[in-house]
Formats: C-alpha cells, structure tokens, sequence
C-alpha cells in the first residue's frame, strides 16, 4: 500500500483529491495539510467525509513528517509557493504530483512574461513531466515529479490533439473559448467569485492573455515541431462545477469534411480510457454536465464546410480531469498502476 500526503488539502481541489484516494484501493492518505484548518478533523472542513478519514485530522506542514509517513505528494498550493517546496520533498526522495503552474513550463524565462516570477528551481523544469496522459503517458510512468495541467488548457489541448497532429487545420490562428464553472476560482470568496456576484453569469476574462495560452501554445509547438499561435478568451459562468473548449480553427485544405475528422479523432482517441467521442442524438456535441464528477472528457466537432471553419469542442469537470481526477490518473501511471485504477465510474445524472 502506497502512503500518499495532499499538502494543501482544505480547498475544493484538495478535498476532491482526498475523495478519489478515500476509495483507492492501492493507496492510504497518511497526511492532509492545512495551515488554517491545523488539528482539525477533515469532516471539519469537508463534511461530506463522513464516516471517511475518521482518524485523520488537518496538519502544518512539516517535511520531517513528510518524509517519514509518505512515499508520493500531492502538492496543491497556490502558483509560487510550490516551486520553492518541491525540490526540498524531491530531495528526501519522494515521488511529486504538482497542481500549480509551477513546473508547466519548460522555459524559465516563461514565468517572468506570463506569471512575472523568477524561477526558483529553473533546474527542475526540465525534469518535470507535463501531466496530460494523452500525451505524455511513457514519460508519466518514469516521472519523479509531474506537473499537473490547468483546467482551461486541458479542455483546449484534448479538443486540439488530434487536429494538430494530423494537420487539418491551419497552425498560425487558433481560437479558444472556454467557459468554466465557479469552482474554478477556489474556496476563498472574492467580488467576482461571491454568490451574488457570480451567479447567472457569462462573463469573460483575461482576454488578451490568460496564463494557460503559454502551456497550451508549449505542448501544440512540441507536438508539431514549430510555432503555433492560441488565442484564448475565457467565461466564469454560474455553473459549480464544468469547463466546455470551444476550438475555431480553419481547415489546411479542401476536403476534409466532418467524416474524416470523425475518423481522425476516432484513431487518436480510439483507445484512451478517459476520452469519448460525443456524437449523434440526443445531445450531439459535448456538455459538461455529462461527466460531472468523473474523469472523462467528451470531444466533439462541426465542420462548416461554406467558409472552412472547424469547431473543435471538449467538455470536462474542471475540479476532475482538470485537477484532481488527471493527478490521480498520473499518479497510477508513476505508481506501475492500471490508470483508471479509482477512477472508472461513471459522471452523475441529474447533477
């Protein structure tokens, strides 16, 4: 049985990891960090853990105690903080699953244009693993620390993968819309995430440069071997939970139709256990509220053939296959595990 830490457990990603690892049947959570919540119990915080974690309580951090009662940390503290914890737990041996934005990037140089921040381990990002399975599997499994995806930028990479690989669509502008859930936003209540101020909303954000465009446009460069330009505006809507990527791109060439971009997507995704293709009645293109609470991710597409425009769309819980759901779906990959081991349900409905 693998010991497993969450460091930073008191917010709704941390509580969504400790709800997948409640059931795991691999893994024991022998310590949940809080600095606020310090020597309460979990149930305190996350009261739907009743009758789960009854002996485990919120502790500070000490990498002491890290080191002793833990084999793999789940580090979930805000962008900043863990670039300089990581390589201290790195050092003691353990293995890392990093949710910030920390280690994402591959140039240092990176962070000072998109997070204004000096890297304090710019050594490190070079072993990071970006921890999108779809894309990164093999190099998941050897990983000693990956670093997690955001939200927004999984949806748009899932809905992207195939169409780049294969070269249907044009490279130098693409467009992302992305509309996300409150959820997103963390526990903490601000003006623009307090009930009355969010509720009923569509409201668009960071329009001219959203932090998730540096890693999205990285991995696509990698994957096509140049340069790739991203345009993305993101939405906060009223949902909790779900984020929808809206991809309008424009077709390289005459006669692609959206038969073959079935059969492109088809052979990409074929095979992976945590996408599915949306296609057909009654509901014909991705929505988020059919993988709530899950770990998979629903593509679609629509090709409008009159002005050669494709949309490319992907669904996900935001707190799931955006957050804690992909870090777990890593951590089996790093652990030898089947990667849907404590991850294979189904979405809720009604939700």
């Amino acid at each position: 049985m693998t010991r497993v830490g969450v460091v930073g457990a008191s917010g709704y990603t941390g509580g969504e990891l400790l709800r997948i690892l409640a059931t795991h049947p691999e893994v024991e959570v022998s310590y949940a960090t809080s600095r606020e919540y310090a020597g309460k119990p979990l149930t305190a915080i996350h009261p739907h853990f009743r009758g789960f974690f009854e002996k485990l309580k919120f502790s500070q951090l000490s990498l002491d105690t890290l080191a002793s009662q833990c084999d793999l940390v789940f580090v979930n503290t805000p962008h900043g903080v863990s670039s300089s914890l990581v390589p201290k737990i790195l050092d003691m041996g353990l293995k890392v699953i990093d949710l910030s934005a920390d280690f994402r990037l591959k140039n240092p140089a990176d962070y000072r244009v998109w997070y204004d921040m000096e890297h304090p381990a710019p050594d490190l990002l070079a072993k990071a693993v970006y921890g999108l399975p779809e894309l990164h599997r093999e190099e998941i499994r050897t990983a000693q620390l990956v670093a997690c995806p955001g939200c927004n930028s999984t949806a748009a990479l899932i809905a992207l993968l195939p169409a780049v690989e294969s070269r249907i669509i044009e490279l130098e502008r693409i467009s992302v819309d992305v509309k996300v859930g409150s959820s997103e936003a963390g526990i903490k209540a601000s003006l623009g995430t307090h009930h009355p101020e969010r509720a009923n909303v569509i409201r668009p954000y960071d329009v001219t440069g959203h932090r998730h465009v540096a890693e999205i446009e990285q991995e696509l460069q990698a994957l096509a071997g140049r340069k790739i330009a991203v345009g993305m505006v993101p939405h906060a809507v009223g949902s909790v939970r779900g984020a929808l990527a809206t991809v309008h791109a424009w077709l390289s060439g005459d006669g692609v139709d959206e038969q073959e971009v079935w059969r492109i997507y088809a052979r990409r995704y074929g095979r992976e256990p945590f996408v599915r293709i949306v296609r057909g009645a009654p509901f014909r293109y991705p929505d988020p509220k059919y993988v709530l609470g899950s770990n998979f991710a629903d593509v679609g597409f629509g090709v409008e053939s009159r002005i050669g425009r494709v949309a490319l769309m992907a669904a996900i819980d935001n707190l799931m296959k955006g957050a804690a759901g992909q870090a777990v779906q890593c951590m089996n990959l790093v652990l030898g595990l089947d990667e849907t081991t404590g991850l294979r349900y189904p979405p809720l409905r009604p939700a």
